[in-house]
């Protein structure tokens, strides 16, 4: 899958990431998912976003991702529409103050953090989210006539509902990946009236400043393959036609993100597989986040110009057009080159008038067809047969693919992998049936009537959708 990240630190953060997301993980019931994007945002000095109900474990996860990264500093902090700046960024200083100055103590404070929670984000007022929205995407802050460096890595933020106002959706968009949390379900319910105490992950397994530079260094290197980059750019299309806006801004960082997926594991080109990370940073809640989830299980590793829908259009044009040629009838003619009628002049019957009943030409002999013909149309069929066969391989690649990945990948989510998988043995399925209906086609133009000689005129072609080839 790629060679390791550059440098020894890299190399060892990619055995050693197994063992801090199940120290992450653990006591943590059906919180898989969160936990593991919530720490590949934060490797990508990302913020996440978590939307749900209290209760469900969201500010446990962030204290324990703080953990994650040796000496970080943390900060959390409930947000009221009564909370004042000071409670975030810290007391005026009283010395600054008299000299005329108007700063603030930030140590302790949100500015000196390194890994923050805040809860509620969007019950602030405006003033200290507009504050916010420079200290989580500029990693500055601005502290009197200074603009302050922070070292922040990563924010966890956390809430019940998205304002929509103008100052929340700008608020909103600092949050590059979105999570939606609920409750335990009933089967994890149990497992969690279980759970014992579980202690916090090692200091010795926590990440230093140079895994995270490793990493950062790697993602640079990491390539976006045409193929990636082809799907982002449908999905980017069909998110406009949803009506659904993604900033330019936001594709960079997404992508950034997706860089980093990789190279923490140690591969140097984006798969399209890691393109199930998409419905968390490009839709805003759990019901359209699924509906970008289903666009891309139905999608990836599904080339559309050979989709079964458009193979089955070809199929039927085959099938309509062999049902057309057996069906076909012709003039009767005989040996002299004479048509042929029902019934010659002495068998005519005379009416009680005496008149004799016309003559008619027959119309009942099928239409024959010579070699060149059916040749022709089976070496048709053949060639689409040759593309499905082809196709069908690729499919199994595809599948081979997709569960290499699958074992190996640190981050991927198992219903998305489930998903995807089905998705791409459904379309085995039908792509092999349509394989069937081809080859029965192909036997049903060798049947067709045959001519005593081949006037060697061939077919003209039959009319379909071009196929990849």
């Amino acid at each position: 899958m790629g060679s390791e990240p550059q440098g020894t630190a890299g190399r060892r953060l990619r055995d050693r990431l197994p063992g801090i997301l199940a120290a992450l993980e653990a006591g943590l019931v059906e919180r898989r998912p969160v936990v593991r994007l919530a720490l590949l945002a934060a490797l990508a000095g990302e913020h996440t976003l978590l939307v749900g109900p209290p209760g469900t474990a969201k500010s446990q996860l962030a204290r324990r991702l703080h953990l994650v990264f040796r000496e970080a500093r943390y900060f959390e902090r409930l947000l009221t529409r009564y909370t004042v700046p000071e409670e975030l960024f810290g007391p005026l200083s009283i010395s600054a103050l008299e000299d005329d100055r108007y700063e603030r103590q930030t140590a302790g404070f949100l500015p000196q953090a390194s890994i923050a929670f805040i809860d509620e984000v969007f019950k602030a007022n405006s003033a200290i989210l507009n504050a916010l929205l420079t200290l989580l995407n500029e990693r500055e802050f601005d502290n009197g006539p200074r603009r302050e460096p922070c070292p922040l890595i990563s924010v966890i933020g956390a809430t019940n509902a998205v304002p929509e106002d103008e100052v929340g959706e700008a608020f909103f968009d600092r949050f590059l990946v979105r999570i939606p949390v609920a409750p335990v379900s009933a089967e994890g319910f149990r497992r969690l009236l279980e759970l014992d105490s579980v202690p916090p992950p090692s200091a010795a397994e926590a990440l230093d400043d140079p895994d995270r530079l490793a990493i950062s260094r790697a993602a640079h290197e990491v390539l976006v393959t045409d193929e990636v980059a082809g799907l982002l750019g449908e999905l980017r299309s069909w998110l406009a036609e949803q009506r659904a806006y993604v900033s330019d801004r936001r594709w960079v960082k997404i992508t950034w993100l997706l860089k980093v997926a990789a190279a923490a594991e140690g591969r140097t080109a984006l798969s399209i597989w890691d393109l199930w990370l998409l419905p968390w940073c490009t839709a805003p809640d759990a019901p359209r986040q699924e509906s970008v989830a289903a666009w891309l299980g139905a999608r990836l590793g599904v080339r559309d110009e050979m989709s079964a829908p458009r193979l089955t259009r070809v199929v039927e044009a085959f099938e309509a057009q062999v049902e057309t040629e057996r069906a076909a009838d012709d003039l009767d003619y005989d040996e002299s080159g004479r048509l042929r009628f029902d019934a010659g002049i002495e068998d005519r019957v005379v009416d009680a008038k005496g008149g004799a009943s016309a003559l008619r030409m027959s119309s009942t002999r099928k239409r024959r067809y010579g070699a060149t013909h059916v040749g022709a149309r089976v070496r048709q069929v053949e060639a689409l047969t040759q593309r499905i066969d082809g196709y069908l391989r690729e499919l199994s690649a595809r599948r081979d693919d997709l569960a290499g990945y699958r074992a190996q990948s640190l981050w991927v989510d198992d219903d998305f992998a489930r998903r995807a998988a089905d998705a791409l043995s459904a379309t085995v399925e039908a792509v092999q049936a349509l394989r069937r209906r081809a080859g029965a086609t192909r036997a049903a133009f060798e049947a067709l009537p045959r001519l005593p000689s081949d006037p060697g005129v061939a077919p003209p072609p039959i009319e379909h959708e071009p196929l990849a080839t």
